[in-house]
């Protein structure tokens, strides 16, 4: 039995998926926290809350690294980890500081830095010679309207320190470009409390599908899973609406793709101890990469991973970092692709109704979670706002977004919003 040390998680997909993987591997960890409040307001869905299960729970202000460093290393002597990790991209870099401060399994914190922050990763890999968008990144206002001139309209601004697709948006004129600036302006701390850069981050608008490749690096070498479609939405913001895997791309699409996320992997020194998931635009001038996330995929990808390869990414996430080879090996699920599909909200209000009418007796119905009655509904400008999402697989081939497609429109159909 291993201890982990895991670091302000239980967010997003990953709030089941996580401690699943550390109690089914047969481990224990101890959770680290500066706000407990922030866990308590509710459980996982389905689950039993992730902190029953914790060995320790302590308090202490993992938001100043610095300070925290021997804090951990006080623990590490009384409690003694076997590795740390976390599933929250905010505390990414810090659990990479830990490992090395520790002399624990992963990856190196620059490595993490520079793929947590969007400017250094384009730096990083224009550096190192690889194709990409046109960019620029400033903070005052006149050397946006500089740059945004000399990339050319329509292009993409987006903050430099945010996930979950937050304030990313087509910008079409400066007006709009205004606008984006002050709202990141009013926006100086993200939602754990950190406070933020101010820096936007100016790209050429890339034309083409996006997809992600989802990867595992360990001893050295970057291991490809497969390659994920991804469906955007909710123009000018990019809103994924809906995944597939594996991607139904010709096969020359999916090497390239790959291709692709292992160079910009191994640009960054992301080759060892991380779970990685690369997201890819198949441009008519080749594949470019969109951003690079040194953890496992959100939005349940890596359920459709497991659905139709049997590799659980969650518990591979776990194994490199306790410094273990993760299990790649593939079975036979019985299906050859699933996806899922998200009710992206485009109107406020309050949630009156969601009838699902026994879809979840579908055949081939893998998940299926709505929101309840009684929601507060705002028009989803992120991945943030979703009032549910289904998920479905299908045993012969590529069709599980055609299912899913379909349900979803009967759920819209039924979707009461006051």
């Amino acid at each position: 039995m291993a201890h982990l040390l895991v670091v302000e998680s239980w967010v997003g997909s990953m709030s089941r998926l996580l401690p699943r993987a550390i109690r089914e591997g047969g481990h224990e960890f101890t959770f680290l926290t500066r706000d407990l409040h922030h866990y308590l307001r509710s459980a996982p869905e389905g689950t039993a809350h992730p902190l029953l299960g914790a060995r320790n729970v302590i308090t202490a202000d993992t938001n100043d690294t610095d300070a925290l460093l021997p804090e951990v290393a006080r623990l590490h002597s009384v409690l003694g980890f076997d590795g740390v990790i976390t599933s929250c991209d905010y505390y990414l870099p810090a659990v990479a500081r830990i490992a090395g401060h520790l002399g624990l399994p992963g990856p190196g914190p620059e490595a993490v830095e520079n793929a947590c922050r969007k400017d250094a990763t384009r730096r990083v890999l224009a550096e190192a010679g690889l194709p990409g968008p046109r960019f620029a990144v400033h903070e005052e206002w006149a050397d946006l309207v500089r740059a945004a001139g000399e990339i050319g309209y329509p292009l993409v601004a987006k903050p430099v320190d945010l996930c979950a697709g937050m304030y990313v948006r087509r910008i079409e004129h400066e007006a709009e470009l205004a606008d984006l600036h002050r709202a990141l302006a009013d926006f100086p701390v993200n939602a754990r409390g950190q406070r933020r850069t101010p820096a936007v981050l100016l790209e050429e608008l890339l034309d083409g599908p996006e997809v992600s490749v989802e990867t595992v690096s360990y001893a050295g070498a970057v291991h490809p899973v497969g390659v994920t479609d991804k469906s955007v939405g909710g123009a000018p913001a990019f809103i994924e609406t809906g995944h597939m895997f594996p991607a139904a791309l010709p096969l020359a699409d999916i090497e390239a793709a790959e291709q692709t996320a292992l160079g910009a992997l191994k640009a960054l020194g992301l080759t060892d101890a991380v779970v990685a998931h690369t997201e890819i635009k198949l441009t008519s001038a080749g594949p470019r990469v969109v951003e690079v996330n040194p953890r496992p995929a959100g939005n349940r990808i890596t359920e459709l991973v497991r659905h139709v390869t049997g590799i659980d990414l969650a518990a591979a996430f776990v194994d490199v970092a306790l410094g273990r080879r993760p299990d790649l090996r593939r079975t036979d699920t019985g299906l050859r692709s699933a996806a899922i599909g998200f009710l992206v909200p485009d109107r406020a209000g309050t949630l009156e109704a969601l009838d699902p009418r026994r879809l979840d007796a579908e055949p081939d119905v893998l998940e299926l979670l709505l929101a309840e009655p009684g929601t507060a509904v705002k028009p989803a400008g992120s991945n943030n706002e979703y009032l549910g999402h289904v998920m479905a697989g299908d045993p012969d081939g590529p069709g599980a977004r055609d299912r899913v497609e379909r349900m979803l429109a009967a759920l819209r159909a039924r979707l009461v919003i006051r």
